[in-house]
């Protein structure tokens, strides 16, 4: 019994079809590259206006056929494996948020995620571990890659930018609260206390932050050249700072200490991790109890949904996509004549953001949306601050 070929039978007699479908149970993990999932049989849902002209081409090969309220099924044996086709009257298939386009096999096919899975699978069904494994396993896979794309040219990217580490840290020095702004308010005062910068890139508020009194400043993040800016810079400003070069899930149990009092995040680290329970979950190891956790970041409004050029802006994405995009990398703008790598994102909404937070036992205190500042573009959120703090 071959299950591959049988789903990319159906799945080629659908698009040729042109009937709106996804794949749907355990075939959905099975596409995706769950391990220990065994089919007998493929399921697959498909578009319901389009239900009874698929059910009148099949109809000298249906072998079972039933109606329940809201629903319509009848099985076909393709390639001699069952194959259940199921339709969910009054739901369009193609605006499902959690249906997102997986390649098999060189064939793009169309399944419901390893997200919605997640979130509709009890929690003690075996198949949620194996949800969770194939994520950290697609994680690994592109935070290879986007460690890679941040290793080329950050640093002269910085210099560029700020200038040599020591004429940045002389302008950081002449007033560090304002290289940390807006985060002042949110941040409490750092004299004192021991704070960790994740993804802290060229270290600039790492820097601000120990010029400022913070008793041990850390930051993590995987690219030896921006480890490289940010250790000068500490070194020209005469304050140290202990800067980590791994990923931020892999960290050492020797840096998860468990006694910040700040974890600080921000401006486009998010789309990194294609899921945000492991992130928060680590975050939640670096805190004290009662430390916290400020997170101030690019609005998803400005980030997954709106276009804006001049006056005019386009409603141009998918808020509710959950797909992966490719884009290059962050620091290549600040680079003429360089070609950029790319690196792959996971765009987050609002809602998932909180979710992942209050998931991982931090309780959300704070959560501010700061406007757009620019006169055409007055009424749209650009950034966001989320405070959460340790129980």
């Amino acid at each position: 019994m071959d299950v591959r070929k049988a789903i990319s039978t159906v799945v080629s007699e659908l698009d040729a079809a042109s009937v709106g479908y996804v794949l749907i149970g355990d075939t959905g993990l099975f596409v995706q590259g769950v391990k220990g999932v065994e089919l007998s049989a493929v399921e697959v849902s498909v578009q319901w206006d389009q239900f009874a002209d698929l059910k009148a081409k099949f109809a000298g090969e249906i072998v079972e056929e039933e109606s329940g309220r809201g629903t319509g099924r009848f099985t076909v044996v393709l390639d001699g494996v069952p194959v259940h086709v199921v339709c969910f009257y009054n739901t369009v298939v193609a605006t499902d948020i959690h249906r997102v386009a997986v390649e098999m096999d060189g064939l793009t096919v169309y399944a419901k995620s390893l997200y919605y899975f997640r979130r509709v699978l009890e929690k003690d069904d075996p198949r949620q571990v194996r949800v969770t494994v194939r994520l950290a396993e697609i994680q690994q896979q592109y935070s290879a890659l986007n460690a890679a794309a941040w290793s080329e040219n950050p640093y002269d990217a910085w210099v560029s930018r700020y200038g040599t580490p020591d004429v940045a840290v002389e302008r950081i020095r002449k007033d560090p609260m304002d290289r940390l702004r807006p985060l002042g308010p949110y941040l409490g005062g750092v004299e004192g206390k021991k704070v960790v910068n994740l993804l802290g890139s060229h270290g600039s508020k790492a820097v601000a932050m120990a010029l400022l009194g913070a008793r041990h400043v850390t930051v993590v993040d995987v690219s030896p050249e921006n480890a490289r800016y940010a250790r000068e810079l500490a070194a020209a400003g005469g304050v140290e700072v202990e800067y980590v070069v791994s990923d931020v899930l892999a960290v050492g149990e020797d840096v998860l200490s468990g006694d910040y009092d700040v974890a600080l995040m921000e401006l486009g680290i998010l789309h990194y991790f294609v899921d945000l329970k492991p992130l928060m979950e680590v975050v939640a190891k670096f805190l004290r109890p009662g430390g916290r956790l400020v997170l101030h970041d690019f609005h998803p409004i400005s980030t997954k949904l709106i276009t804006s050029k001049g006056k005019k802006h386009k409603v141009t994405g998918n808020y509710f996509t959950q797909a992966l995009d490719m884009d290059h990398v962050a620091y290549s703008k600040l680079l003429e004549g360089f070609e950029a790598p790319k690196v792959y994102l996971r765009k987050w909404t609002l809602g998932e953001v909180v979710s992942a937070v209050a998931e991982a036992g931090l309780f959300v205190r704070v959560l501010d949306e700061e406007p757009n500042t620019k006169k055409d573009d007055v009424g749209l959120p650009k950034t966001y601050t989320l405070v959460a703090e340790k129980m």
